[in-house]
């Protein structure tokens, strides 16, 4: 598979070698092994790079959001904080699967685990 599908299937939750089993078992958790074509994703590390990712990306979006709803509404703050708050939460928790597939999905297909040193 050539690294645009890849990755797509990456950010889908899907096996970045052959597109067709889950990258997943649980919510982040990531399997040991594709069920469909059988490649090793035991080997998998993506670190703290989805979680920053998610933290910029959905940083922004709340802050921009927030920051336009004072401006052009001028609620209670106590309104902020209700919409706000959950708004960031659910934000975060959508990217944060499709980014950490992707970011594997990125490892794989470039054969970063073939330049560990230890």
């Amino acid at each position: 598979m050539d690294k645009p599908r890849a990755l797509a299937a990456g950010a889908l939750g899907r096996c970045p070698e052959c597109g067709e089993g889950h990258l997943f078992e649980g919510f982040l958790k990531v399997a040991p092994r594709c069920e469909a074509c059988g490649y090793d994703l035991a080997k998998a590390d993506s670190g703290d790079g989805p979680a920053v990712f998610v933290i910029l990306i959905g940083g922004f979006l709340s802050a921009f959001g927030a920051l336009f709803t004072e401006v052009a509404l001028d609620p209670p703050i106590w309104v902020l904080l209700v919409v706000w708050l959950p708004m960031t939460l659910i934000i975060c928790l959508v990217l944060l699967r499709p980014m950490k597939g992707l970011m594997l999905a990125a490892q794989f297909s470039n054969k970063a685990s073939e330049a560990r040193h230890d």
